[in-house]
């Protein structure tokens, strides 16, 4: 006889519930760090990439930022690391199948603001204006 784990049903969260981990998740998965990491991550499935070819890939990226980043995605299942026993070690990253589905999502709203960033600019600029901080 075999035994099997049960499964909990999956609960979908409420983003509107202040003590639901979804807003906590959120904080985590909308910052520019994690768009950045999972677009070249995603670029590579099912292929891996290297810890210092995601530092050269995100202009801006500090380690310390990256490695929380990263630290953060595998912690949340999205994300896979390997070390490969060298000198140094050669840490590799890829996206698991739920990271997969997370860049379908987060590619759709970077494209948004790639498309929309003039837009958003200009209505930033029109209400920075010094003559409308003396309304």
């Amino acid at each position: 006889m075999t035994s099997q784990a049960k499964v909990a049903p999956a609960v979908r969260g409420d983003l509107f519930d202040p003590a639901c981990p979804t807003r906590r998740l959120l904080d985590r998965i909308g910052t520019k760090w994690t768009s950045m990491a999972v677009k070249v991550l995603a670029r590579a499935a099912p292929g891996e990439v290297r810890f210092a070819e995601l530092l050269r890939r995100m202009p801006g990226v500090s380690q310390k930022m990256l490695s929380a980043t990263l630290r953060s995605l595998v912690r949340d299942g999205l994300a896979e690391r390997r070390v490969e026993p060298s000198v140094p070690p050669a840490v590799y990253y890829r996206l698991t199948p739920l990271g997969l589905s997370l860049d379908t999502v987060l590619a759709a709203v970077r494209d948004w603001a790639e498309e929309h960033m003039a837009e958003v600019d200009r209505a930033n600029s029109l209400h920075d204006r010094p003559e409308r901080s003396a309304e």
